[in-house]
């Protein structure tokens, strides 16, 4: 496995280590930060993380405000460290983003910082920009600002602690707040058409020793913690628009063919779908347990592909909205783990102090889309291909045996297509004639770990 996990990562040339002037410079920064901005410690900031996370890009502070809500949202300044044109500057271009395997992780920035002098750490005095977001009593936002600041967060939850709060009744103060405001701008996302797959991950998982496959269901405190998040990038995606200069995530709406074609299979499966209803508002409450709408949720994925970043300097670009968003849309909230969110932030901080966005930055963001996709497409590939890898080598020695499965895919020609098995946490290919959305017998005909290969056939 890990000969694999290494395999996969020198087929994706992704580097290994860090030069080492990449590295003298981060060591430099790291005891030397740009500092700027009003003090904030005072603030009782928390980052929410997955458990052991040591690359903290976001803290939150939730209060009431009359009838509504302010939301404080720390995030790393890594514009305080990283020089422009410098060596760790230029190697995060190389990078674009942290791409995560099984066996580690190859991050943006080197670790003294990523996990270090620029990480939210709790009870670490750190330079932030901070957003400051005013609500409505529905959620609603009324008004959104964001500046330079130093931080202290006091404690490193995770989605687990959070949850088990909010359900024993034990959660106040902005863990409370959370699960007022995180419901509220879910019904907003669905008004406006957005779209949050209900569906499991399947994930590599360390288990004795080894890994393992496990379809993984987020819990309800990480779906209003990424709202915290939408909320910033939609505020920032505004802000930029405002200013005619900014670097937006978009994706375009669905084709009309595509979107035909998945109502056709919605149809088919017996997934209710009004005439005047949005995508969004069909997926929601959607349960991927079951096979049909498992199957509708995995054919509908063609309508969210296509998603990209695009640099503007003047008139806002023909396409500024991200289809699954419902709204203009930007990537400031996680800089220590992608390159564009700290040029977005730097477009953020300059507009909203009144001041010229630096031309440094200015001339970056035209180059950005190309070095973003091209990271995201060679991250996608990393996960996809340690995903395959564990796959086979979980079912080596099982060729032959059968399993039970669901049909979630279905070829054009009607010869095969994709089976998600209900243990291990598999989808794989899949020959024969298959019933789309009904729960099926299949047997395992090849499970190759050397080029990372699983099949099965209808049984």
């Amino acid at each position: 496995m890990e000969d694999g996990f290494a395999r996969i990562t020198r087929e994706a040339d992704l580097p290994a280590e860090f030069p080492r002037a990449v590295l003298d410079e981060a060591d430099w920064v790291a005891e030397a930060p740009r500092v700027s901005g009003e003090d904030l410690t005072e603030l009782p900031f928390v980052t929410i993380d997955p458990p052991g996370a040591m690359d903290l890009d976001q803290a939150v502070h939730l209060e009431r405000l009359g009838g509504g809500y302010r939301v404080w949202y720390a995030i790393a300044d890594v514009g305080a460290f990283v020089r422009p044109g410098g060596a760790v500057d230029a190697e995060a271009r190389v990078r674009g983003e942290t791409v995560y395997l099984p066996a580690g992780k190859v991050p943006l920035h080197p670790t003294v910082l990523s996990e270090g002098a620029a990480s939210l750490l709790p009870g670490a005095t750190r330079p932030a920009a901070v957003w400051r977001i005013d609500l409505d009593a529905d959620g609603r936002t009324l008004g959104a600002d964001v500046r330079r600041a130093l931080v202290r967060s006091r404690e490193r939850l995770d989605y687990a602690y959070v949850q088990a709060a909010v359900e024993t009744g034990t959660a106040d103060g902005t863990l409370g707040l959370l699960a007022e405001i995180g419901p509220l701008r879910l019904e907003l996302e669905r008004e406006r058409g957005g779209v949050t797959l209900p569906t499991p991950e399947q994930e590599v998982a360390p288990a004795d020793g080894g890994y393992r496959l496990e379809y993984r269901v987020p819990l309800p405190a990480e779906a209003w913690n990424a709202q915290i998040s939408l909320l910033t990038g939609m505020a920032a995606a505004t802000m930029m628009l405002d200013a005619e200069i900014g670097l937006l995530r978009v994706l375009p709406p669905p084709q009309p063919d595509d979107l035909a074609k998945v109502r056709r299979v919605a149809a088919a499966l017996g997934v209710a779908w009004a005439d005047d209803a949005t995508y969004g508002e069909v997926v929601h409450g959607l349960d991927a347990k079951s096979p049909q709408q498992a199957a509708f949720l995995h054919e509908s994925r063609v309508l969210l592909r296509g998603s990209g970043y695009v640099a503007f300097d003047g008139a806002p670009p023909p396409l500024a909205d991200h289809a699954a968003v419902g709204a203009p849309y930007a990537h400031v909230t996680a800089p220590l783990r992608r390159l564009a969110d700290r040029y977005a932030t730097e477009v953020c901080l300059a507009v909203a102090a009144g001041e010229p966005v630096p031309e440094d930055v200015a001339r970056a963001l035209p180059e950005l889309p190309p070095l973003m996709a091209a990271a995201g497409r060679r991250g996608s590939a990393v996960e996809r291909a340690c995903v395959d890898l564990v796959e086979a080598f979980l079912l080596r020695d099982s060729i032959g045996e059968a399993f039970e499965a669901a049909v979630i895919d279905v070829s054009a020609d009607g010869r095969g297509g994709q089976v998600q098995l209900v243990e291990p946490a598999v989808i794989a290919r899949c020959d024969g004639a298959l019933p789309l959305g009904e729960n099926v017998t299949v047997r395992l005909v090849q499970a190759d770990p050397a080029t990372r290969e699983v099949r099965f056939a209808l049984a």
